[in-house]
């Protein structure tokens, strides 16, 4: 068929537009088009999504752990969780904080083959749970802690017999038995101390000795501060023997060493030239440290910077009750001097520093006495003898450079922090005996003197003063335990933290941590 015979193809329909008022352009659409539009759509949703979904699981796994330790015995983990929570319980009444307490109580399980053991300590209590899976009942128990008294000697024996635990778990062996592990740990708290009494009480003097030699006091004053500061420890025995509740018998051994003051400031008043004591106000300043050393302001500190908040507030209450008994019983004895007429206002030239070799005596006789005061070992009251004088040179430094008395305390306290830290590591001591050792001789009796006496003076123009005086002290306390925090986390994370501190430590990220 020729292409002048062929059919014209029909006619295709034209699309029907109405017509009405056009208030802008006409646009007709095709159908090919107004089918591709939805997918082009989804196309960018879904990359859009891929740009901003999450293609990883959380960072905290909540409720999503499975599995327990169903392969072990029930009479196995009786036993386990019993070691552990006398082990527990033993490191919290002797000094160690929350922290090091929960590392090591899950070392030891770990080394046991328990797995699933769950750790938590508050100021008076810690309790031990095993989940044993599903078809296996759970265990938990709690034990009270009956108290709280530093013993480094009792403290270094517990650690030392963990780590023979767990040493020969990591060395492919069999861990001692349970049972004879209670014997062994029964064996080191039950054990004599290793000093007399009567030694404690030197070392009370010798902190007190040490005390007032910071400041260049002359060699009367030492034998004067020295007595006050047995004086002291003796009264304070007697009164824990005899039951009296702490902030009466921190109250009254307080005003103990403001009596011993008080009667120096009456002599001088008279003119009596008593073993050439001219700065009476340093008897009391050496009381007050050697009270406030016995807080234990950085424990409470570190277990809130490991976020154990339950227990470091605890603790952080309690050292400040303590305190105010130490202002109450001061308080009183000023309240006295004054109705007697008598100043004990402190020289304004009382100051720390003088002499570098005296100065740096004196911080040597702090750390060793409250080694002693402490029941630490002689290893341990040696390092700490080398930290504090490391530490008190860098604190003289960061005076001379212009640092004021927190900001060099704190200072100080970083590469203190980081050696007590070191020496735990390397050569297993307690970190909390050396690091407190060693910054006893920063803590601010001087500023905490001189706030109770502006407060005390019943006059408006000094509140001022007095409320500057307490926050110098508050301040330096805050920075020697933000020191010892800082230095303690820059040598952890030299050495690197086994998985039990790892897990003990998880607490301190708390809340912030993105999930």
């Amino acid at each position: 068929m020729s292409e002048e015979t062929r059919p014209l193809p029909a006619a295709q329909p034209l699309p029907v537009v109405e017509v009405g008022e056009v208030t802008g352009p006409v646009r007709i659409s095709s159908p090919q088009v107004s089918a591709a539009a939805p997918a082009v759509a989804r196309a960018w949703r879904s990359r859009a999504a891929h740009v901003v979904k999450g293609v990883s699981p959380p960072t905290v796994a909540l409720g999503t752990r499975t599995g327990g330790d169903d392969a072990v015995s029930q009479r196995q983990a009786r036993a386990v969780i019993d070691l552990a929570l006398r082990v527990g319980e033993a490191m919290l009444s002797t000094g160690a904080s929350a922290a090091d307490c929960v590392a090591t109580v899950l070392r030891l399980v770990q080394a046991y083959g328990v797995r699933s053991a769950h750790i938590d300590v508050t100021f008076t209590s810690i309790t031990v749970s095993i989940h044993r899976g599903l078809h296996e009942d759970p265990l938990s128990v709690m034990r009270i802690i009956p108290a709280r008294s530093p013993d480094y000697t009792r403290l270094e024996g517990v650690q030392r017999l963990v780590d023979e635990i767990v040493g020969a778990s990591a060395a492919g062996g069999t861990p001692m038995d349970v049972d004879v592990a209670r014997v062994r740990l029964m064996r080191i708290l039950s054990a004599p101390h290793p000093y007399r009494r009567w030694v404690v009480t030197l070392g009370s003097a010798l902190m007190g000795i040490g005390v007032v030699m910071l400041f260049g006091a002359s060699p009367g004053m030492w034998l004067v501060a020295g007595l006050s500061a047995a004086l002291v420890d003796r009264v304070q025995r007697v009164l824990y023997q005899g039951g009296v509740a702490a902030f009466f018998a921190q109250a009254v051994s307080a005003a103990v060493s403001a009596l011993i003051a008080l009667l120096l400031f009456w002599s001088a008043g008279q003119g009596l030239d008593v073993l050439g004591v001219r700065a009476p106000s340093l008897v009391l300043i050496s009381g007050i440290v050697i009270l406030l050393a016995g807080l234990g302001l950085l424990g409470a500190t570190q277990d809130a910077l490991d976020g154990y908040y339950v227990t470091a507030g605890a603790r952080v209450l309690e050292v400040i009750l303590m305190t105010l008994g130490i202002a109450v019983g001061v308080a009183a004895v000023m309240g006295l001097a004054n109705r007697l007429g008598v100043s004990m206002e402190v020289q304004a030239s009382t100051s720390l520093g003088g002499n570098l070799l005296i100065t740096v005596i004196g911080a040597v006789m702090v750390a060793t006495g409250f080694c002693l005061n402490t029941y630490t070992g002689v290893r341990t009251t040696l390092l700490s003898i080398g930290i504090a004088i490391l530490g008190w040179l860098v604190f003289i430094g960061g005076l001379a450079v212009g640092l004021g008395g927190a900001a060099a305390s704190g200072l100080a306290a970083a590469p203190v922090g980081a050696l007590a830290v070191a020496a735990h590591k390397m050569l297993r001591v307690p970190e909390m005996a050396v690091a407190t050792a060693s910054i006893v001789a920063l803590l601010p009796g001087l500023a905490v003197y001189r706030a109770i006496n502006l407060f005390l003076a019943d006059n408006p123009a000094v509140v001022g003063q007095a409320v500057l005086q307490f926050g110098t002290a508050v301040s330096t306390g805050l920075a020697l335990a933000a020191g010892l925090s800082i230095g303690g986390f820059l040598a952890r994370r030299r050495f690197g933290l086994d998985l039990a501190s790892r897990r003990a430590r998880r607490r301190a990220r708390g809340t912030h941590v993105s999930g």
